[in-house]
């Protein structure tokens, strides 16, 4: 039931801009803590041993906070409010769909707000790599921002939930195939891919049954081609329920890759009205979880 609160108030309210222009998102604050260990752990010859014992560290710190908190005698409002600031719906939808917004006002404006959410390069994007781009990231977040942080606040509580953030924005910062980093963060990038084998899918899952779509034939097809072990599993879902082609050539630092299609039968020329099918396709998976949730609390 504390998830089913946390779900819904996290649709409702999203990101308050006031709240976190006065204090630090507890997001931001695990950022600073990797980042400081970068900085500092992150040299020598032993770049990969350095790494697996700073996950090893923080790990477990994580996990012990959440247990503290879940422990607090306040009949466990913290513990709502901090699932509730964890979770990442609202948000996702709003940025997502800001991008749609942009699009239909001029493509310049449209690869200026989808630059915010992907890291590819946004400079030679017709309109539809760009609302390719924002379909995937929509695709890929909705399992990394919601469903995920639910499913292992289901399997383990808030030290579950605590454990998955840090690992998860530890792989956003260091764990990439970059000279620096592709030592050092091994262990991070390793320990996320575990942690959303599960997730990844569950996503897909919820998806392919909120939209409709039963046939799991290019699902197990092109998932697996995708260069993620993990992102491909919800997009190879929605890319057929909007008909549209997902992943694909795209371009990094300036170097086109050679992705291949995800569901390369659909369409090639999406625009803004994807975009906004995308945001739907969010929100009835989003229901899909609260029903978990709370056929969770009622067993």
């Amino acid at each position: 039931m504390t998830l089913a609160l946390a779900l819904i108030l996290d649709a409702l309210l999203g990101e308050p801009d006031w709240a976190w222009r006065r204090w630090p998102h507890p997001a931001v604050l695990m950022g600073r803590l990797i980042a400081w260990a970068d900085r500092r752990f992150n040299r020598g010859p032993s770049r990969r041993a350095a790494g697996v014992v700073v996950m090893a560290v923080l790990i477990p710190a994580a996990a012990t906070l959440g247990w503290v908190i879940h422990l607090l005698p306040d009949f466990g409002v913290v513990e709502i409010l901090v699932v509730a600031i964890l979770l990442a719906q609202r948000s996702l939808v709003d940025h997502v769909r800001a991008v749609a917004t942009a699009l239909r006002r001029s493509l310049d404006e449209g690869k200026r707000v989808v630059a915010r959410i992907v890291g590819r390069d946004t400079g030679p994007m017709r309109q539809a790599e760009v609302a390719r781009a924002a379909i995937e990231s929509a695709a890929e977040n909705l399992s990394d921002g919601v469903i995920a942080p639910a499913f292992w606040y289901l399997v383990g509580g808030l030290p579950g939930l605590l454990v998955y953030k840090l690992a998860n924005t530890a792989d956003s910062m260091i764990g990439h195939m970059t000279p620096r980093h592709r030592q050092f963060g091994w262990a991070a990038a390793r320990f996320d891919d575990l942690l959303n084998l599960i997730p990844s899918r569950l996503t897909g899952l919820l998806i392919a049954l909120t939209s409709g779509w039963l046939d799991p034939a290019p699902v197990l097809r092109d998932a697996r081609q995708h260069r993620s072990p993990n992102a491909g599993w919800p997009e190879s879902v929605l890319g057929p329920v909007l008909n549209v082609a997902l992943a694909g050539p795209r371009s990094y630092d300036g170097v086109m890759t050679d992705d291949p299609w995800v569901w390369p039968e659909g369409r090639r020329d999406p625009g803004p009205d994807d975009i906004d099918a995308a945001c739907a396709a969010l929100w009835r998976a989003w229901a899909g979880m609260l029903a978990l949730a709370l056929l969770a609390a009622l067993v």
